[in-house]
């Protein structure tokens, strides 16, 4: 299984998972009582977990190509974060 990660500077990283978890509402599943978040799609999950002054963020799926699909859906929701500017890195 494919997996990747990104550690995000953000000051709330808290408020940015609730808006993350509102816009994948449609999603498979999503957990918000497990620490780290978990959100799971057809293709893979993504994991979500606020540190101190940061969001870790991993997403791990079934194969290279879907891998590559869920971390394109991941940075496009990343993006479009309300109030927030992210660098995002991948690292595999």
């Amino acid at each position: 299984m494919p997996i990747s990660r990104a550690e995000l500077h953000a000051d709330d990283a808290a408020a940015l998972i609730d808006q993350l978890c509102e816009r994948w509402s449609d999603a498979k599943e999503v957990d918000r009582s497990a620490d780290p978040v978990r959100v799971d799609f057809e293709n893979g999950s993504c994991y979500l977990q606020a540190q101190p002054d940061k969001l870790l963020v991993v997403v791990e799926a079934v194969d290279d190509e879907s891998h590559d699909q869920l971390e394109g859906q991941v940075d496009h929701a990343l993006d479009t974060l309300k109030g927030v500017e992210l660098d995002i890195v991948w690292e595999a």
